[in-house]
């Protein structure tokens, strides 16, 4: 059986075969330039004919003209966009992008790596790349991107009509959306039979304009219109005393964030983590 003192002897013996492996590691990865870097994207959505982000952000290199930034889009020929020597690269850029993108030059170095796109297309959605290079390494990353309309509701008070009712409006929206209402006071009522929804086309042919009529409704009491689609959700918010109507509006993107994917590999890298730990105390 071994004595302590060997057990010790090999136990420093293995740290420092450890450490010489990692030391001869980062040495390898300086002179082979193969060191790949973190890169990140976040899922996000495009509002047809307004300017999108493509989120995309990467390890910061000070190193101006040693970062390469490159956009590409899955089953698109050529570049969504290229940034490199400092300066934006037009030369094989795809031309349904001409004109069209533009990086924030300013905060590449601190490791922005996010593409504006003017003027959203329908077109436009797809699976996207974030391809970085840097003095340090390089790595790449995949963003989902959506298309569609999404615009808040505002709602009024109808003073036409035969009875008190609300009319609650929003000018843009694709894919066609569902419309729901709710009461503060009545809470979980079904008001489909006391409403009534339409939609139509603007001039584009696209998006739509959603009205929704709710009838019979009574003062000092909230009510919530809500529209929602695959891309976003929105509401309007109204209440009615005798003396002010107050309004509130909200708009939340849906599933934008973080991948799935990305949740569950960091899951499985904690856990890797927390049992390493657990056998490293026994």
């Amino acid at each position: 059986m071994a004595s302590l003192g060997q057990i010790i002897f090999w136990s420093v013996i293995n740290i420092i075969i450890i450490l010489a492996g990692a030391i001869a590691l980062i040495i390898g990865f300086g002179i082979s330039g193969k060191h790949f870097i973190t890169v990140r994207t976040f899922t996000s959505a495009g509002n047809i004919g307004e300017d999108g982000i493509l989120s995309c952000t990467f390890e910061p290199d000070i190193k101006l003209n040693g970062i390469v930034i490159q956009w590409l889009k899955e089953g698109t020929t050529g570049f969504v966009h290229e940034f490199k020597g400092g300066k934006d690269d037009f030369s094989q850029q795809h031309d349904m992008f001409r004109g069209r993108t533009a990086v924030f030059a300013d905060q590449v170095v601190v490791g922005n790596a996010s593409l504006r796109l003017k003027n959203v297309q329908l077109t436009d959605a797809g699976t996207y790349t974030c391809h970085i290079h840097t003095s340090k390494g390089k790595g790449n990353a995949n963003l989902e991107y959506k298309t569609g309309a999404f615009s808040v509701p505002e709602i009024n008070v109808d003073y036409n009509a035969s009875s008190e009712s609300l009319r609650c409006e929003a000018p843009r929206w694709f894919p066609q959306p569902t419309v729901a209402w709710a009461s503060q006071i009545d809470q979980g009522a079904n008001f489909s039979e006391v409403s009534n929804t339409s939609f139509e086309l603007n001039s584009e042919n696209v998006t739509m304009k959603v009205v929704s009529v709710l009838y019979n409704v009574t003062i000092n009491n909230t009510y919530s219109c809500m529209i929602q689609n695959s891309i976003a959700k929105a509401t309007g918010d109204i209440k009615v005393t005798d003396s002010e109507v107050k309004r509130r509006s909200q708009l939340q993107l849906l599933n934008s964030g973080p991948p799935p994917c990305v949740a569950s590999i960091l899951l499985v890298v904690w856990a890797l983590l927390s049992l390493s730990a657990y056998l490293m105390l026994r």
